[in-house]
């Protein structure tokens, strides 16, 4: 459990308060790592993961200057897809119904590279890197995914008509994979337009496949379309290693220690967590309790239409699922 910065101390006790009342089999090697600790805290936080194989974490502030310990986590632990999956939740009004798409988002290569340098003063070149090996393996994994998920089309997001070599590479690849998977759809969409069919026609979409800075944008908008950030989750997954996190990987810094952030988005990661490390009862009960909550009793933070605390949900879930 690393905790992050801004909600992700307080979020992380609340994984650990709801755990307990589940009687969920998983004991917390607890780091606290933020945007202040030393390298040695989070050399430990790195050697926990690659002992422990499995983590949850807050989000790590990044100020402006500084290189993102997030990004050089997920590189150094190879962690190369980050699945988000954003589906409509019951009891929540939103402007589309029906929705579930799932984002699989290239994680240790493009935009995020962290390839910058100032040629000269006031001109600066940022490299964007698209390889075939790293696009083969995220599209194998987004078809791989489909195809156990029973999904049914993945879509390709790029940017091929004006970056012709880079997300021409990401592109071709795609294609050339899709063609050993004939029993799942494959579309390719620009980058452009799937921002404006995410917000006419989100049904439309069901797996979609995209690098890094891509999957940043599409992930917001996707989890804006089901509720806001406040019900993503993710997961950062590699061959070796898998990290859990908020969908929307935000620290909400300037909502801490104010009792109004919602706290679903933790609280459903570490559902996913759970069934990831196969206890699928504990977390269906802990899900069932959050959709009870918030589509039922109507107990939701002001994102969600509510009024309710941060503590009255969290509150709210937990005697819902003593009641089990």
């Amino acid at each position: 459990m690393i905790t992050g910065d801004g909600l992700g101390p307080e979020f992380m006790g609340y994984v650990k308060e709801v755990y307990q009342l589940l009687g969920a089999p998983v004991d917390f090697e607890e780091i606290n790592v933020n945007q202040d600790c030393d390298e040695i805290t989070y050399r430990d936080a790195l050697l926990a993961m690659k002992r422990n194989g499995v983590g949850i974490k807050g989000n790590f502030a990044t100020e402006p200057g500084y290189s993102s310990r997030n990004l050089a986590l997920r590189v150094q632990l190879n962690l190369y897809a980050f699945v988000q999956r954003c589906r409509s939740f019951p009891g929540i009004k939103t402007r589309h119904d029906n929705v579930d798409i799932v984002i699989i988002r290239e994680n240790t290569e493009g935009e995020y590279s962290r390839l910058e340098h100032e040629s000269v003063p006031g001109v600066v070149e940022s490299l964007k890197v698209i390889t075939r090996e790293k696009s083969e393996r995220i599209a194998h994994f987004a078809f791989d995914y489909a195809v156990r998920h029973k999904r049914k089309k993945v879509t390709a997001v790029h940017k091929a008509n004006i970056m012709k070599l880079g997300d021409g590479l990401f592109l071709d690849t795609c294609s050339n994979v899709a063609k050993q998977y004939p029993n799942i759809e494959f579309n390719a969409m620009i980058i452009d337009n799937t921002c404006m069919q995410l917000v006419s026609k989100p049904q439309q979409f069901d797996v979609i496949v995209l690098p890094n800075l891509y999957g940043n944008i599409v992930g917001n908008i996707s989890a804006g379309l089901v509720g806001g950030a406040g019900l993503a989750s993710g997961v950062n997954l590699g061959r070796n290693s898998a990290l859990f996190e908020m969908g929307t990987r935000n620290s909400g810094r300037s909502l801490t220690g104010k009792d109004i952030a919602n706290p679903c988005a933790m609280l459903l990661t570490s559902a996913d967590l759970l069934e990831y490390l196969g206890h699928n009862r504990e977390s269906q009960v802990l899900r069932d309790a959050i959709i009870h909550v918030l589509g039922v009793q109507r107990i939701r933070t002001r994102d969600l239409g509510g009024e309710s605390s941060t503590h009255a949900v969290v509150q709210a879930i937990i005697k819902r699922i003593g009641g089990h």
